[in-house]
Parts: structure tokens; C-alpha cells; sequence
């Protein structure tokens, strides 16, 4: 397979629009040697391409595969294994000897009491190794810190992602003893309760930390990541793993039969709150699960959004029915207006969904066909329509972005149509229970 030579760098989408029978990609500039090609299969693998200080021949060295391995990874690791060449040394011999002494470590075991380190390394040691060596905060033998991988909250989410869905399903399992179609039905449990982007966000972790363990030698060479081939599975059988575009609008007559089964239904008391906050604001179900009481502001009736979708901060008025609710709730919460009753930080926007989808299980949902969270603020912007609220207007309370020429030259910020045409919303939605 020939190489494109390029005096361009190489740029995510790039890598993302290679197909199978490309020609490998090279990166320029300080990263020279880095390379990307596409398999048969369609996996996309970074690799360090140099001539060894040992041999004087070229020899290859793989950095990982993409995305789980992100360009901006490869180049940073691309670095590290160009350090170990000037020191004289070569990346490509040097990963060999280590998967060999890894080789030799298991086979010594194996000839003892204990089981070989293949068949006792669990995928709960699999999702250890990756979290505690890779993604999270860690110490040197000397004491000093080293950064994970990812910021704190990334951290987190990841540990909260594996041990959510992955521990429970495989966690006991040999990791070498992983088939690909135990990580197809595992997803495919997660799409059935309507989590299609969780279930997109379970395999991508989970072939990240079986590609961390093979890199540091835990697998014999024949060894294939079965997370990987699981998403080849689901890709050839169309299986949709990021979000879908909704169309779902709830009529006046569903938003009253919504309200009024709300109050007895089993979503906890703070899930109601979420939902009912959203409907008065018509804000994203994320921000108002995030929301904190140093962004509510009773005598202005506003909420400050501080980061958003659009990368814009905004201040929503909120409408009498909101204020009052914000003042009583304000009585028994802590830092913040929805937190979780285990962690006391704010609830997770997934438990909505999932927690609708336990419902939907055992015929406890309110009796309306399929609707989701998210399909309430699309419900409060085509509501303002039918109330003759001005697009301008409508479009503002959503906080959402104006394009082109308009976007550039018309920055009123509509705040106090804003306050008008919410009040007047929550005004018809209070008229909708009573009737």
C-alpha cells in the first residue's frame, strides 16, 4: 500500500474519512513518521514509521487505533517513542521484548499453583488497569503526580461508564475469553432502554481499555480486541450508536395527560422536578440537571447558563410558576436544585431516560405513545408557536444560535420578550391541568 506524501498535516477528519484501499496517510512538521492506514476491516491504526538506531533498517512501531486512540494521543505518544530514538534506543525491539517478558511471566505462572495470567486477568483487572494506569490521576514511585488521561469530570464518567454497564455483564469474565458477540448483546441491552449514545460511549471505552492491555503485552499476538470487532458487527448491521435527531412534538392534549399522571408516576421526586423545570423554561434537560443555586438569581427570575451546547452563556427569565417552585425547593437542597440523593451532586441526565425506559418495562408509563425528555423543549418551542410567539422570540428562549448575516449583525438578546412570552407559556400550561 503507497503513502500519500503531504505537505499538509493530518487533521482528524482526514483520518475519520479513510476508507479500506486508501493509500496511508503520513503526518508533517514535528511529527514526521506518524502514519495512519485503514484495514480491510475498515480499523484505521497510528503507527511510528523510523529507521532504527540499532539496525539502520525502517522498521514500524503501532501507536493504537482510531478513535479510540485520538490524533492528538498518537502525536503526543508519537513524541515519547521519538525521545526513546534519540536515547539510542529502538520503540519497535523494546515493545517486543516487553510483550515477550510478558510472555515468559505467564507461562511461569502457569507451571505454579495459580492460574496463568491470561486466564485469571478478569475484565474487571482489564477496566482497573485502564482507569488507574491510563485515564486517572496516579502516583509515581517517587510520589509525584502524574495526570490521567482525562480532566477529573472525564475521569469520573469513565469509571461510572465501565462499572455501570460493563462490570455487571463481563466483569468476572476471563478478559482473553471475551467473544465478540458477548460485547454486541451487552450493547445492544443498553440500546433497547433507549441509551443509544451510552451504548456508543460503553464500547468506545471498552475497546480503549482492551487496546491499553494489548499494548502493554496482557494478550498473546494473535490475540483480536473483541470490542472492535463487535463495533464492525454492529456498523454492518446499521445499529444507530449516537443520538438520533427527534421529531417527537407533544400536543396540548398529551402535555395535560403528561402533567396530571406526573405526580403518581415512579420517577423519583427529583426526575419530576427536572421535567417540570424543563417545561416551564423549555432549557435542555442536561443544563437543568446541572443547574446550581449560585446560578439562580429569585429577585431577578433568572438562571445563568454558564457553558452550553452552543458555547454561549445566557440568562434565562424564568416565570412565576418557576420562581415559586425555585423558592421552596431552595428549603431543602444543597448546592445544588436537582442533586442525587446518594452523591448530592447534581443527577445524571441518562437516569431520565433510563428510568423512563424501567417504566416502559413493567407498563407503568403514562399511557401516550413514545416520547422522551428531550422531546418537552421541542414541545415549549413548537407551543410559542402556536401561541403566536415571534420566531426571533421562540428562538431566543431556547438559546439557540443565529446563523449568517443576521447572527452576525442582530445581537439583541430578547431577554425581556423572553420574561413575556415564558410567562405566558407557563400561564397555558397551568391551563392545561385545569381543564
Amino acid at each position: 500500500m503507497a503513502t500519500v506524501q503531504s505537505t499538509k498535516p493530518l487533521s482528524s477528519r482526514t483520518v475519520e474519512t479513510m476508507k479500506p484501499g486508501d493509500k496511508i496517510k503520513a503526518d508533517t512538521g514535528e511529527n514526521i513518521g506518524l502514519r495512519v492506514k485503514c484495514g480491510a476491516t475498515g480499523v484505521k491504526t497510528f503507527f511510528y514509521r523510523y529507521t532504527s538506531p540499532i539496525t539502520s533498517k525502517l522498521v514500524q512501531v503501532k501507536i493504537g487505533n482510531f478513535p479510540e486512540t485520538s490524533l492528538a494521543e498518537a502525536r503526543l505518544k508519537l513524541q515519547e517513542l521519538k525521545q526513546v530514538r534519540r536515547q539510542g534506543h529502538c520503540p519497535a525491539t523494546e515493545a517486543k521484548e516487553e510483550k515477550r517478558q510478558k510472555r515468559e511471566q505467564a507461562q511461569e505462572l502457569e507451571q505454579g499453583p495459580v492460574a496463568s495470567v491470561e486466564k485469571s486477568f478478569t475484565v474487571e483487572n482489564l477496566v482497573e488497569l485502564y482507569l488507574t494506569q491510563y485515564i486517572e490521576d496516579r502516583k509515581s514511585p517517587n510520589g509525584r503526580k502524574i495526570a490521567g488521561a482525562r480532566k477529573p469530570k472525564g475521569q469520573s464518567e469513565t469509571r461510572r461508564t465501565l462499572y455501570g454497564d460493563v462490570i455487571p455483564k463481563l466483569g468476572e469474565m476471563p478478559a482473553n475469553a471475551v467473544t465478540r458477540k458477548a460485547v454486541v448483546d451487552m450493547i445492544m441491552a443498553i440500546v433497547q432502554r433507549g441509551a443509544n449514545v451510552q451504548a456508543g460511549n460503553v464500547l468506545r471505552e471498552l475497546a480503549a481499555a482492551y487496546e491499553f492491555a494489548i499494548g502493554l503485552g496482557y494478550f498473546s499476538d494473535e490475540f483480536a480486541n473483541p470490542a472492535i470487532l463487535a463495533k464492525s458487527s454492529l456498523k454492518q448491521a446499521k445499529v444507530k450508536l449516537t443520538h438520533q435527531r427527534g421529531k417527537r412534538v407533544l400536543s396540548d392534549t398529551e402535555l395535560a395527560t403528561l402533567l396530571k399522571w406526573l405526580p403518581g408516576a415512579d420517577y423519583t421526586a427529583t426526575q419530576k422536578n427536572v421535567l417540570r423545570f424543563t417545561l416551564w423554561t423549555g432549557c435542555r434537560t442536561g443544563e437543568v440537571c446541572n443547574a446550581a443555586w449560585k446560578d439562580i438569581d429569585l429577585e431577578k427570575q433568572t438562571f445563568h447558563i454558564r457553558e452550553s451546547k452552543t458555547e454561549v452563556e445566557r440568562y434565562v427569565q424564568l416565570p412565576r410558576q418557576a420562581v415559586e417552585f425555585l423558592t421552596t425547593l431552595r428549603l431543602t437542597t444543597g448546592d445544588y436544585l436537582f442533586p442525587s440523593q446518594k452523591t448530592r451532586l447534581p443527577i445524571q441526565q441518562k437516569q431520565l431516560t433510563e428510568q423512563a425506559w424501567r417504566m416502559r418495562q413493567s407498563n407503568k408509563m403514562v399511557n401516550l405513545p413514545a416520547w422522551t425528555p428531550h422531546d418537552l423543549r421541542r414541545s415549549v418551542r413548537t407551543g410559542l408557536s402556536r401561541l403566536q410567539c415571534p420566531n426571533e422570540v421562540a428562538e431566543a428562549v431556547l438559546g439557540h444560535s443565529r446563523k449568517g448575516i443576521e447572527g452576525t449583525y442582530d445581537l439583541h438578546r430578547y431577554e425581556a420578550e423572553c420574561r413575556q412570552w415564558l410567562q405566558k407559556w407557563a400561564d397555558h400550561v397551568d391551563s392545561l391541568i385545569r381543564k
